[in-house]
């Protein structure tokens, strides 16, 4: 579920990517130097924030930095990168969890990992992804135990988990464990004062988190008949949009607790990309910080976009038109939505409604991972696929519009900003 914080680097001034993009190859290259090669696989977005926060806390030093050979993923230009203790705290956070995810596709037969031999290499790279994450760990300080009974504990919550159990009693081994990471980096930095409010970051930035992977996963999971956190807890849209402003508005307010040499990317991140996080999986376009759900834009499942205020409210998802945005069928037989399918076309003539791509089992996902990795599309196509979950994701450095680079724009609403 980790990567819901994907800045367009167009969005950050020149200073704060180079910053951004220093933090990314750093955690890469510290999987490489403390797992190998292969670990480094699991590079992932969210997990340099681990790496970001513990920077913020001391500030930039020159030991913090060293310049990188040429990279693919760079158009093969050296670029400083971040080292230390913050990035080999990323990299140690980042290994265990998917060492945790390798072991949930093993047990739910996913793919490839169906078949006992392949499922048996799985394990094998799953238990020294373990045993190598937990030995940085002890270097570090931090006990990676804590990361694997919450991985543990999820899989019995979720069987127990019906219509009426709280949202927030699923996503709680997930809070645990990434508040367990953001406060580690507070005994890191040599600040044990910010490891509350960062601990209470952290444990709302892994709620956030298992939302937003919910919400955005919730279609497809009903048409492959996976496990999902609403459908399984009665939750709706509104109730989770409700819940995902409060855990933003709360980072915030916990991010203001602690102190920081320089907070500016971790500002970004955690209180302007997270916004954008927040939008993107709920289909809105705006803040609605206050208004829960009350944002403009397109809303999933309407493919008609619509989204401003009708006869309805507010929370009319189809607009002005009460028919369902510009198709004055809307939901019904001929729309998109029903039987006939896309376009008025019956099933056996190719109507009926687009099938979600099955996710890719472990190993073919690293296949794909490794190509899209050395043809750079993951750093520079404006579209890929993801390797795994095959959902659509963006390259870090795609060629986009992305309006206003003021990291502040439109954001008088939630934050004061001091300091952009």
């Amino acid at each position: 579920m980790f990567g819901i914080v994907r800045p367009c680097t167009h969005r950050l001034t020149d200073g704060l990517k180079t910053e951004w993009m220093a933090h990314l190859c750093g955690l890469c290259l510290a999987l490489r130097a403390d797992h190998g090669q292969f670990a480094r696989v699991v590079t992932n977005y969210d997990g340099l924030i681990v790496s970001v926060l513990t920077e913020a806390q001391t500030g930039v030093t020159e030991a913090g930095r060293r310049t990188a050979g040429p990279c693919a993923l760079r158009a093969m230009r050296t670029a400083p990168v971040a080292r230390g203790e913050g990035a080999r705290l990323a990299a140690t956070v980042s290994l265990v969890l998917a060492s945790a995810k390798v072991r949930d596709h093993v047990a739910d037969r996913d793919g490839l990992l169906a078949r006992r031999p392949v499922a048996a290499a799985a394990r094998r790279v799953a238990r020294s992804w373990d045993k190598a994450g937990a030995r940085t760990g002890r270097d570090l300080g931090f006990d990676t135990a804590v990361l694997v009974d919450a991985v543990d504990r999820q899989t019995g919550i979720e069987a127990l988990a019906g219509p009426g159990t709280s949202l927030l009693t699923v996503t709680e081994p997930t809070e645990t464990a990434t508040a367990a990471a953001f406060a580690h980096t507070a005994v890191l930095a040599g600040r044990p004062g910010n490891a509350a409010p960062l601990a209470e970051a952290g444990r709302l930035f892994g709620r956030l988190a298992h939302l937003l992977d919910a919400v955005e996963d919730q279609a497809a999971d009903a048409t492959t008949g996976a496990w999902n956190p609403l459908t399984a807890t009665g939750t709706s849209r509104e109730e989770a949009r409700r819940l995902a402003d409060d855990a933003l508005h709360g980072i915030r307010l916990a991010l203001r607790d602690a102190e920081f040499a320089d907070d500016k990317l971790a500002h970004v991140l955690l209180a302007h990309e997270l916004r954008t996080s927040i939008d993107r999986a709920f289909g809105t376009t705006r803040c609605s910080h206050g208004a829960h759900g009350a944002g403009q834009g397109p809303v999933p499942g309407n493919p008609y976009g619509g989204g401003a205020p009708g006869p309805y409210g507010a929370q009319n998802p189809y607009g002005g038109n009460p028919y369902g945005g510009g198709n004055p069928y809307g939901g019904g037989p001929m729309g998109p939505g029903g039987p006939m399918g896309p376009g008025g076309l019956p099933p056996q003539f190719g109507g009926g409604a687009p099938q979600a791509p099955k996710p890719r089992g472990f190993l073919a996902g690293c296949a794909m991972f490794t190509w899209l990795f050395c043809t750079c599309q993951i750093c520079c196509a404006k579209e890929y696929e993801g390797p795994w979950s095959r959902k659509k994701r963006e390259g870090c450095c795609r060629d986009c519009d992305c309006g206003n680079g003021d990291c502040c724009g439109g954001c008088d609403c939630c934050c004061p900003c001091d300091g952009c």
